[in-house]
């Protein structure tokens, strides 16, 4: 068996592992963590890599099984709408019949007397996405200085942020060529409570600097290693559907695996800058082994 096949089938048997814990589960609270540990996949990465495999991301895989248990329920028993709320992990019927309705266009009430549902399903509207073909490339360790932000990214002041860090290199006289602006957006905004999302903002420096008495800066070290790059230009606000290709299209279609480190994300050039978005371009980093 070829490696990409065996590859492939690594992926589909941890769907299976994923699959069946939550349809045994969805009577309980289903913890993230739990299924990220079941197949063994790197919490970096979890959220992309089943998002991928399940055309949806995760948390909504999980609604939506427990809603279409609760619609088997509703019409094949005569349970009663609230024990069958309990049944399929909702704390509360309110909650349970909100998340239905939402979901099916009519109450749980109304579905058992017979009236028909319209299921809402989510817009994949398909993006002509200008990425250019992978480069596997090998890093050296860099250093850098960053700001860790919470939030929604919709939300985060990045302008602000990049503004604090430059603030550094300038007070300290850091300034050298090959200065980078590099994002780690450690979580999938789809599928993370929105304040847990995490993105460290870095800026990547040549000297050493001195971040004691700097408000909310700090300084590591982002460690080198192989990396599957890819050059997308385009908006900002498209690189959900960026990662959707680079998890769905390429890694299932290549023998590379992923490692253990966050996704990473280079500017390249300066949104105010830049008259028309849709001219902004980013590397983005994937590792892998």
């Amino acid at each position: 068996m070829k490696n990409k096949e065996i590859l492939n089938s690594h992926y589909k048997k941890n769907l299976k592992i994923v699959t069946n814990y939550i349809n045994d589960n969805l009577n309980s609270k289903i913890q993230i963590e739990k299924l990220a540990s079941l197949c063994n996949i790197s919490p970096f990465h979890f959220h992309r890599v089943l998002r991928a495999l399940l055309n949806e991301p995760i948390g909504h895989y999980i609604v939506r099984k427990r809603l279409e248990r609760a619609a088997g329920l509703i019409i094949n028993t005569e349970d009663k709408v609230e024990e069958i709320a309990f049944d399929v992990g909702y704390e509360t019927p309110t909650s349970f019949s909100k998340q239905f309705k939402k979901h099916f266009g009519i109450s749980p009430t109304d579905y058992r007397n017979g009236r028909k549902v319209t299921t809402k399903y989510s817009n994949n509207m398909k993006l002509n996405l200008k990425i250019k073909k992978a480069k596997i490339l090998n890093l050296d360790d860099k250093e850098c200085i960053y700001i860790t932000m919470y939030g929604e990214y919709s939300t985060l002041d990045f302008n602000g942020c990049w503004k604090n860090l430059w603030s550094v290199v300038k007070n300290q006289k850091l300034f050298t060529a090959g200065i980078e602006h590099i994002g780690l957006p450690y979580d999938d905004p789809k599928t993370t409570e929105v304040d847990k999302i995490r993105y460290d903002a870095c800026l990547v420096i040549h000297k050493k600097a001195s971040v004691e008495q700097e408000s909310g800066v700090d300084q590591k070290t982002l460690k080198g290693g192989k990396f599957a790059m890819f050059h997308y230009t385009g908006s900002y606000k498209y690189l959900s559907n960026v990662y959707d290709y680079i998890f769905r299209e390429w890694l299932f279609n290549n023998d590379y695996k992923l490692r253990s480190e966050p996704v990473r994300e280079k500017y390249i050039n300066n949104p105010e800058r830049v008259s028309d978005e849709d001219k902004l371009k980013t590397e983005i980093y994937i590792p892998i082994q």
